[in-house]
């Protein structure tokens, strides 16, 4: 487990830059953490290492964002998935078991439908811009 305090946006952006460097094709990424807790800015930290072309923005409405890269980035939202139906209709079983790296917000909806190895970013405010991010996975974290 890793554990880092961040208190800014730009620090939290750092944080996931040295995180990318760790990850390896084919991980899944799960995040926790309420509206507004700095996931999004997390995947952009992820995103200027392993797709440093791409602009990141929240798949809120579009469920998955597909960035570019050696190692293709998919980052998904799953705030409006409440079912297992609902989750094969994002196409993100498709996406397990390939040489990508998933990144999934709103993890806590599709828990049941991660792999075991999923390796688990837990995000908690501390201020208004202050979070503490709890890293866990394998051996690498």
């Amino acid at each position: 487990m890793q554990q880092f305090f961040t208190h800014s946006p730009e620090q939290t952006e750092q944080v996931a830059a040295e995180f990318a460097r760790c990850l390896r094709p084919g991980d899944v990424v799960a995040f926790t953490g309420g509206m507004g807790m700095g996931k999004t800015c997390f995947v952009r930290g992820l995103a200027s290492v392993l797709c440093p072309q791409s602009g990141v923005s929240s798949p809120t409405f579009s469920l998955v964002n597909e960035y570019g890269g050696d190692t293709p980035l998919y980052h998904f939202d799953m705030y409006r998935v409440t079912s297992l139906d609902d989750l094969y209709s994002t196409g993100f079983f498709d996406y397990l078991g390939t040489d990508a790296i998933l990144v999934i917000e709103w993890s806590e909806n599709i828990v049941d439908a991660l792999p075991d190895n999923t390796i688990w970013v837990r995000f908690e405010r501390l201020g208004d811009c202050e979070r503490k991010i709890i890293i866990e996975g394998d051996e690498r974290f």
